[in-house]
């Protein structure tokens, strides 16, 4: 399958959010920051960006927003039902979307690419050593979808 074309579907625990992908993602990444801490209650989040024109969603979804330290809006998406993580948005990468890989029907196919926020890295949170880490949010950010 052209990767252009591949589709990658999901939602939440209860089902009450679908959701489908198009395409590659733009960057796949962990991070360590403690909003993404807070927000999964774990060490890190996983997520995969994509352009917001690849990704439609269903069903009933609350928001959460909250200002960065950098000064960014950062949008959570969940389920208001069963408190599934969805995807968040920041208003300093616009057109883009970041969705939680644990809500995938199948994520088997991603490989995190960078770590970041990895100053607030756990201890007991174990990351793959070979990967780009940065100590806060590198300065990046997505131009095209690939």
């Amino acid at each position: 399958m052209d990767k252009k074309s591949e589709i990658h579907t999901g939602g939440c625990l209860c089902g009450n959010i679908q959701y489908e992908a198009t395409g590659t993602a733009v960057v796949v990444a962990h991070c360590h920051c403690d909003d993404c801490q807070r927000a999964s209650g774990a060490g890190h989040t996983t997520g995969a960006m994509f352009a917001t024109t690849q990704f439609t969603i269903t069903g009933n979804f609350a928001e959460y927003a909250l200002v960065s330290n950098a000064g960014n809006r950062v949008t959570k998406v969940f389920c208001p039902t069963c408190g599934s993580p969805i995807y968040g948005r920041n208003d300093g990468m616009e057109g883009f979307v970041t969705i939680s890989l644990g809500t995938m029907d199948d994520s088997s196919g991603f490989e995190p690419e960078v770590v970041i926020f990895a100053n607030n890295k756990k201890p007991w949170d174990i990351m793959n050593d070979t990967l780009a880490t940065f100590p806060t949010q590198p300065e990046w950010s997505p131009k095209t979808a690939r």
